[in-house]
């Protein structure tokens, strides 16, 4: 019994659940009988290692192994890069909104300018780089995600993981983030130089390299601190405001906390029937609902430091002081803020859809259910 015990996975069984859930997690059941047990050691006889078995059905890919990080990240990176994609058009007219006011006054003259200066063309300018930059973001924002999410349960234990499992969503999803913006950065950059700036280039293909002559590589990350929502370069000459710190990060950890925390409410009060007996299609449903709230949360927690990323991108040389001048404080906050709710909340819904739709397409179970009360009671030894 005391070998059972041993083999039981450190990962509480809410952060997953499927069908056959019950089954699932009965790692005891599951773990082959020649597993490695933990190795005493000379320390008090404490383990030195162990491995942790991962639940698996036939044919199907087995939670927490490299296959399922695998899925997870090209999950991210459909989820993320198609659906910013789709929302081009309205990004545009967002950053140009946030760029030139005078000009672009509201969500319908942005659109009318466009069409007579640019033609239909001119709403899918900057489509490659956005393509590009947030599938790169995706993979490691959902990937990273996934695997810092299991990283710091087995670190709490079943015990407080499920007891704080807010705090592992919201440290899975920072340290996710801090990963998942390096490789957005330089594209994002590309994208709202061509985007805001007609004449610069027509794409990513001649943008990038022009990009590069004008502000050197090193300025394709420009953007990045602004994107950390941490503290301004010491080479610009004012301090960033308090505002602006950690503020992307609590984008993403609103985005990914408030979606695990909606999703067990929704299975909790609002469907009467429990989450392994609903349809795929019911599951998919609570995903893209939660997803499309968490994202009205997330969209307004960010929108200063979008602001400000946009603001910085444009223009050379710019500073935090020179973006608060311009645009003053109540601007930075409220400036193009009912375009993004309606676009962070579309994708955000869209995004959760389509990756819980490819993780039941390869097998796996969708993301969030119902927390089941921790189990407190000490193994057999």
């Amino acid at each position: 019994m005391a070998f059972e015990n041993s083999r039981q996975s450190l990962v509480p069984s809410f952060l997953y659940t499927s069908p056959a859930s019950k089954n699932l997690f009965d790692v005891g059941a599951l773990a082959p009988r020649n597993r490695t047990l933990p190795l005493a050691s000379s320390n008090g006889g404490r383990p030195k290692s162990f491995m942790i078995p991962s639940p698996s059905e036939p044919g199907k890919v087995a939670l927490f192994s490299p296959t399922y990080y695998a899925a997870c990240t090209v999950g991210g990176i459909l989820c993320c890069g198609l659906t910013h994609m789709a929302v081009t058009p309205l990004d545009l007219v967002k950053c140009n909104m946030q760029i030139d006011p005078a000009k672009y006054k509201s969500i319908s003259s942005g659109f009318g300018v466009l069409l007579k200066e640019q033609g239909v063309k001119g709403f899918f300018r900057g489509w490659v780089p956005t393509l590009l930059g947030y599938s790169a973001q995706g993979a490691c924002k959902y990937g990273f995600y996934e695997f810092f999410k299991k990283y710091y349960s087995d670190i709490a234990g079943p015990e407080y993981a499920a007891k704080y499992k807010t705090l592992i969503y919201l440290a899975g999803s920072a340290s996710a983030e801090l990963i998942a913006d390096v490789a957005l950065c330089p594209m994002e950059a590309v994208k709202v130089r061509v985007q805001t700036q007609p004449g610069f280039a027509r794409g990513l293909s001649d943008g990038l390299p022009k990009f590069v002559k004008s502000e050197g590589a090193l300025g394709l990350y420009k953007g990045l601190v602004p994107l950390w929502g941490r503290q301004i370069p010491s080479k610009q000459r004012t301090s960033k405001p308090p505002i602006f710190r950690n503020i992307n990060q609590n984008d993403t950890m609103m985005k990914f906390a408030s979606f695990e925390t909606i999703v067990e409410m929704l299975y909790k009060y609002a469907i009467p029937t429990p989450k392994d007996q609903c349809s795929k299609s019911l599951q998919l449903g609570v995903s893209f609902a939660g997803g499309y709230v968490a994202g009205i949360f997330c969209a307004i927690v960010s929108h200063p430091a979008d602001n400000l990323v946009s603001f910085l991108n444009n223009s050379k040389g710019a500073t935090v002081g020179d973006a608060v001048k311009k645009l003053g404080l109540w601007g930075l906050f409220t400036r193009g803020l009912p375009l993004r709710i309606v676009m962070i909340g579309t994708l955000t819904g869209a995004q959760w859809g389509i990756y819980d739709g490819f993780k039941v397409f390869v097998g796996l179970p969708t993301t969030g259910g119902v927390t089941p009360a921790p189990t407190t009671s000490p193994a057999k030894v």
